[in-house]
């Protein structure tokens, strides 16, 4: 009898887990960025000092922005800012290659 019992409470918490694991699926997102590798490692450090992983830092950090808290916001910006500063930056390689593809360019011919 117990045998029994045990096997019900096991198929019962497997299939627990199967329905905890859809509605992670159905509720929550992946999020994937790009980190270089020193700061990914200095990144994950410090956090390790706090006990904290990336997901549940970023995830916290996600739910300030949406509260549009003061100081996430600030982040927010500063992102922003140096976003387009970099937009409007040429390199010097681009530069040469827009000079070169102009100077091949004779208005006057048909």
């Amino acid at each position: 009898m117990d045998n029994k019992l045990d096997m019900i409470r096991e198929e019962s918490e497997y299939e627990s887990k199967k329905l905890d694991k859809l509605i992670d699926f159905e509720i929550r997102k992946n999020v994937h960025i790009n980190l270089s590798k020193p700061v990914h490692a200095e990144f994950k450090k410090k956090l390790f000092d706090y006990n904290l992983y990336m997901s549940e830092t970023f995830a916290h950090f996600a739910q300030l922005v949406i509260e549009e808290n003061v100081w996430a916001m600030k982040i927010v910006k500063e992102a922003y800012k140096l976003k387009r500063q970099d937009a409007t930056k040429v390199t010097k390689k681009e530069a040469e290659n827009l000079y070169d593809a102009i100077s091949e360019v004779d208005p006057f011919s048909s």
